[in-house]
């Protein structure tokens, strides 16, 4: 392996996940996904890892996926004026779509379902996955931080999902099977933020220990994992997780990608996209946010 956006390493028997990316708020790009299924299945593979740990670099743990570019590109097709025949990013390509003509979701969904096929090799993984959140956790960056199977966050990190008010919908789907049918409508029909400690209340974090103290409650965490037989985590996982697929999760997660395409060919999801154009991605979230009371980027 050689990834671009993320590091690996093992260190005894804990192999570490960090995405790398902290000048761009460890945002998600096309690679991502793919590299963290890679480092995943190198950690299944290796009989010397008992457990991952999940990270992020920099002020956050992910800022969700880097659309700058394909919000901003002012070519509907996202082409940039490149040759016939010559590779286009595809979300760049799925996100500037020509209203005028048109629309195959099924471009949309080629990309978002490999994107959440990445994810989910966290929650499908042998191997328990403990995921740090520090600073934030927003948008496309809580699809690694629910598909992993406990997470520990700072008191004062915030987390959530912003695009559920204009331009996504959560593909891999999980906030209600984390956090109950209830509390996921109060997150989701809003795109409010909860803070660390909120997400301990609601049960979404195992632990939300005041920012100073978070290495030592993960490694403390990781290490207590850590000391458990493979044969005995793999069984302990597998077990739980069926208890997902008995509630439709596969069936969920379906209209989770398609939902997310759609999101972004709506009159609104045009208009967003007309306005990052216009006038920056960053000055269109916060006109997004700005009547929730939350006008910083997210």
């Amino acid at each position: 392996m050689n990834p671009s956006t993320l590091d690996y390493e093992v260190t005894g028997r804990i192999a570490r996940i960090t995405l790398n990316r902290p000048e761009r708020g460890n945002g998600i790009t096309l690679d991502m996904p793919r590299e963290l299924a890679e480092c995943v299945e190198q950690a299944n593979l290796d009989p010397a890892v008992h457990v991952i740990a999940l990270a992020g670099r920099g002020k956050g743990f992910c800022g969700g996926y880097d659309l700058v570019q394909s919000a901003e590109g002012s070519d509907p097709l996202g082409a940039a004026g490149a040759p016939p025949g010559s590779p286009l990013d595809p979300m760049v390509v799925a996100t500037n779509h020509d209203p005028s003509k048109p629309w195959d979701p099924l471009v949309d969904h080629a990309m978002m379902s490999r994107n959440a096929r990445g994810f989910m090799s966290l929650f499908h993984g042998e191997k328990p996955v403990v995921c740090k959140v520090h600073g934030f956790c927003v948008a496309g960056g809580t699809d690694m931080a629910l598909c992993s199977d406990l997470l520990v966050i700072a008191d004062d990190a915030r987390i959530g999902y912003p695009p559920a008010r204009v331009w996504g919908v959560p593909t891999t789907a999980l906030w209600a099977h984390r956090i109950g049918p209830e509390k996921a409508k109060r997150l989701l029909f809003t795109g409010d933020l909860i803070t660390g400690a909120e997400a301990a209340d609601w049960g979404l974090a195992t632990a939300a220990p005041p920012a100073a103290e978070l290495d030592g409650h993960f490694e403390a965490l990781l290490e207590r994992i850590a000391l458990m037989p493979v044969n005995q985590l793999t069984m302990m996982k597998l077990l739980v997780n069926q208890t997902l697929y008995a509630q439709g999760l596969h069936a969920t997660q379906a209209l989770g990608v398609f939902f997310d395409g759609i999101a972004r060919h709506t009159p609104e999801g045009y208009a967003f996209q007309h306005r990052a154009a216009e006038s920056g991605f960053k000055q269109a979230v916060r006109e997004r946010d700005e009547p929730y009371g939350d006008a910083k980027p997210g």
